[in-house]
């Protein structure tokens, strides 16, 4: 077989580095193997035990020999690679120990060696290796991941692996993935091979295994009971303040919680390895969880003495981290390294705490000195301001929580930890974000989505997508258009608020309100001026009102106000209420409340008051167990309903199916995507530093993903232009080559529907005689296409960007629809729905669909172009840019008329597919 030369480092790959998340919430380091790990893997491999020694080597093997260990673990971490699972050394101390030199063992160990290396069709053959202790926990299915991930940027999309058929847990590793799996027994062994490309399938095991795992790691910090207290009893500083804060607000409440005060209540010497009782049997004795206030260097050595006592978090309180400097982000990754190795998540660093309600289990783990009333709101903060200010806010309007947490800098449990968390959560109704950046926006969207199916997602964001990075936060730069993170939340389902103000708006009416059925508003308001603000508000948030609003007459009797709450509540009347009373000069009666809270009680209908002196979710407004929002303005109550409505709506809208459109013709997909990664591959071996393609490059890829890309010829003289038309057909359009003039009819760059060589002839000399003088370059060239059917001309591109992955867009042709900023964007992998919503949310989109008599557009065809676009987008992350312009949709078909394709070495997606924390 062949061998090609790939454009792959040999150096050691610390972007493979990632802690992850086991079944039973713990956590574990994995990372590439190294030549110093041949004691570690030894160790390993003595401790196992005789029957997983023989299902993985077939053979009776107590100890690996001295020239096999060294193979194993040399590798070039491109044809041969190998990942270990570690976690610290069972002989190292834990008594302030500061981690220099300390020893890890290897608790699990997956590995490939290529065996076909030709581009494109590159097949490697695996295996693996659990410890006893840990199979049954999900390592070998986090591995396959992410030797998956590392084999496919190595070129590697094929693993072959030889099982014995009695070790059915490895083949359920394989079977259970999602991937497209074969496999035939042959001479008492079983052959697995496994395709390694994403399917539906394998991206939704792993998003359900992400789901699962992350809930249960939140679960092993909020049912935390006996939580340890770390921190400097006196001395004045900010730690503290801190520890002192910690103490109080337990005293003031303490829940559920006991709170052991380190140095007060134990000493290290007592937790000891197996709790307070010291003789490892004490389950009792068993902390939960550490809160630490104190200078970084002793919250690690803090985490590194927490080995042994059961603890499955820590709750860094004190700043000084990645705020400071570089210095502070290689400090905060040694945290996580060493809290992540140690089983546990780290919350923070300056964070507000953690708090729950649950009946019977609360929580008080934070400088919260009185808690919220419980309720059915979960809220998640990053900034500890924005969490003191939230909780009390929550408190003054009664609204009531189920869980608060407090992120801080998030340098571990994020926002998507606790969505995770809330999704299967009995006492969290609402999920409330307040984010002060998006890390990982693919994920975000992906878990958020998945959640605000079942459970209202509020998201504040501040600053725009990483324009403005708060002190101790790392986000990846992005080029994406600010536009773009409404997008990601859009197709989330998310409800989107302006600030913490709107977020508890929204919370007020979903927490105690029904989902509307519509958007028909019935009105009820106690003067006309306010009855025609109420109307004005109604049809800015997209709602309509039903019938002219009746106002009440000052003072009206009892009997009036029944007739008319009774005749807005009658069946059919209307989906949702807003009623407001605001008297001028009579005192406030509470008939109209006691009326209203009555009416939505009995018919279940939405509604929401905005009534002087009634604020939050006061007692007036209740009737049973339902209670009424009330709002200080009209206009907030009427955007909170609107943004609850457009909710509703998108929870029973069809969100579509992946597209999946079948590729290049008379090819099996997969055999297209390898064609595809060939061409990509060979491409960046002769130019490693990114390419761009020339036109029958450019058309060999998108025939690979079934786009059919115009002919054309390049030409740089009138003959060789005549020439070209009569191998094309005629009539041709003839444009300057140069991209500032391809599309500029307005500069001459662009000659349509010639029918002869004389024409053409003329055409040729009078443009290139305008290029040389609009143009730097001495040799002009011109380009000549055969005529496309009229249509409307469009525009489709995509961008791999650093934070969100690839970014497609679509826009009608035009300087107008380019000055107007009249692009739609959507973050792959799309829906069909999605790619129909893109082409219709453009504000030129009537121009497809017979605007002012001219025939429809084929807007089928050109969705379908759009979806390839996605499909390519998401598969290649080489692909750095495409576009497609202009794309000119007739009323049968759509053509691409040109393409501009550039290549560049593939970088990790920040949703990778695999499990990973942030690190």
């Amino acid at each position: 077989m062949g061998t090609v030369r790939l454009p792959y480092s040999t150096e050691y790959p610390v972007e493979w580095e990632a802690d992850v998340v086991l079944r039973d919430g713990s956590t574990t380091h994995v990372r590439p193997i190294r030549p110093e790990d041949s004691d570690a893997l030894q160790r390993f491999q003595m401790a196992q035990s005789e029957r997983s020694t023989y299902l993985r080597f077939f053979a009776a093997l107590q100890r690996i020999p001295d020239r096999m260990l060294t193979q194993l673990v040399t590798v070039d971490h491109v044809s041969r690679t190998a990942l270990v699972a570690v976690r610290p050394g069972s002989a190292q101390e834990t008594d302030g120990a500061d981690g220099e030199g300390q020893a890890e063992d290897i608790v699990g160990v997956a590995r490939y060696d290529v065996i076909d290396d030709r581009p494109g069709r590159r097949t490697a053959e695996v295996a693996f290796n659990i410890a006893d202790a840990l199979q049954g926990q999900g390592l070998g299915s986090v591995l396959l991941e992410h030797i998956a991930a590392a084999a496919r940027e190595r070129g590697v999309h094929r693993f072959i692996a030889e099982v014995l058929p009695q070790n059915r847990a490895m083949l359920g590793v394989f079977r259970e993935a999602g991937y497209a799996v074969e496999q035939h027994l042959d001479d008492g062994v079983v052959t697995v091979s496994v395709d390694l490309d994403p399917t539906d399938r394998s991206r939704e095991v792993m998003a359900d295994r992400e789901h699962r795992t992350e809930a249960r790691s939140m679960q092993g910090l909020l049912s935390a009971r006996r939580v340890l207290l770390v921190g400097p009893a006196e001395g004045g500083t900010v730690d503290e303040l801190l520890a002192a804060r910690v103490r109080e607000a337990h005293a003031a409440g303490p829940g559920d919680t006991e709170l052991l005060v380190l140095g007060d209540d134990v000493t290290w010497a007592d937790l000891g390895r197996g709790g307070l009782g010291g003789n490892g049997s004490d389950e009792n004795g068993q902390i939960d969880l550490a809160v630490v206030a104190a200078p970084p260097d002793e919250v690690i050595d803090t985490v590194r003495r927490l080995r042994g006592t059961g603890a499955r978090g820590v709750v860094v309180l004190s700043a000084g981290w990645a705020e400071v400097g570089p210095e502070g982000v290689a400090r905060r990754r040694e945290l996580l390294r060493t809290a992540h190795t140690e089983g546990m998540r780290v919350v923070g660093p300056a964070s507000y705490g953690l708090l729950t309600n649950v009946p019977g289990a609360s929580l008080r783990a934070s400088l919260a000195l009185t808690a919220p009333k419980p309720g059915r709101v979960g809220l998640f903060s990053q900034s500890s301001p924005v969490a003191v200010t939230a909780a009390e806010t929550v408190k003054r309007r009664g609204l009531g929580l189920s869980t608060l947490v407090s992120a801080g800098h998030r340098a571990d449990v994020s926002g998507n930890d606790v969505m995770q968390y809330w999704q299967d959560d009995p006492h969290t109704d609402v999920a409330c974000l307040y984010l002060e950046t998006l890390g990982n926006p693919r994920k975000f969207s992906r878990i958020a989505r998945r959640l605000a199916q079942v459970k209202p997602v509020i998201v504040v964001v501040a600053g725009r997508h990483g324009s403005v990075v708060p002190p101790g936060h790392t986000v990846r730069a992005t080029r994406a258009p600010r536009r773009m993170l409404d997008e990601v939340l859009r197709q989330s389902g998310v409800i989107r608020a302006e600030n913490t103000h709107q977020l508890m708006d929204v919370a007020q009416v979903l927490a105690h309100q029904p989902l509307p059925t519509g958007g028909r508003v019935g009105v009820l308001a106690s003067s006309p001026s306010l009855a025609a603000l109420v109307t004005d508000a109604v049809a800015a948030a997209g709602l309509t009102v039903v019938g002219p609003p009746d106002p009440l007459s000052a003072g009206a009797p009892d009997d009036e106000i029944a007739a008319a709450v009774d005749a807005l509540y009658a069946p059919g009347a209307c989906d949702a209420v807003v009623v407001v009373s605001v008297p001028v000069v009579l005192p406030r009666t509470d008939a109209i409340a006691r009326a209203v809270a009555e009416a939505a009680a009995r018919t279940g209908r939405t509604t929401v008051v905005s009534a002087l002196g009634l604020h939050g979710m006061p007692d007036e407004l209740a009737s049973g167990d339902v209670r009424i929002p009330a709002f200080s303005t009209p206009e907030d109550a009427v955007w909170a309903l609107g943004a609850v409505v457009r909710y509703a709506q998108w929870r029973t809208q069809d969100h579509g199916t992946p597209v999946r459109p079948a590729l290049r013709e008379g090819m099996s997909d997969g055999a297209a995507r390898a064609q595809a990664r060939t061409l990509v591959e060979s491409l960046l071996v002769q130019e490693p530093d990114g390419a761009e393609l020339d036109q029958a490059t450019a058309t060999e890829l998108l025939a690979c993903y079934g786009l059919t890309l115009w002919g054309s010829r390049s030409v740089r003289t009138a003959d060789e232009a005549v020439a070209a038309a009569e191998e094309l057909g005629w009539p041709v359009a003839l444009k300057i080559a140069a991209p500032a003039l391809r599309h500029r009819a307005d500069l001459g760059g662009v000659r349509l529907d010639i029918a002869d060589a004389e024409d053409l002839r003329e055409d040729a000399e009078r443009m290139l005689a305008a290029a040389a003088s609009l143009l730097p370059a001495p040799d002009p060239v011109l380009e000549v296409q055969a005529m496309a059917p009229t249509g409307v001309a469009c525009v489709v591109r995509s961008v791999e960007d650093e934070l969100f992955g690839p970014v497609v867009s679509f826009g009608l042709a035009g300087d107008a629809v380019d000055l107007l900023d009249d692009v739609t964007h959507g973050v792959p992998p799309l829906t069909d729905v999605d790619v129909a919503r893109m082409v219709r949310g453009v504000r030129a989109a009537p121009r497809l669909f017979g605007y002012q008599g001219a025939p429809a557009a084929d807007v089928a065809a050109l969705e379908d172009v759009l979806a390839r676009v996605s499909v390519m987008a998401e598969d290649l992350p080489e692909l750095a840019s495409l576009e497609l312009y202009p794309v000119a949709v007739a009323e049968r078909g759509a053509a691409v008329l040109h393409a501009t394709i550039r290549l560049r070495p593939a970088e990790r997606r920040t949703d990778a597919p695999r499990r990973a924390l942030p690190g």
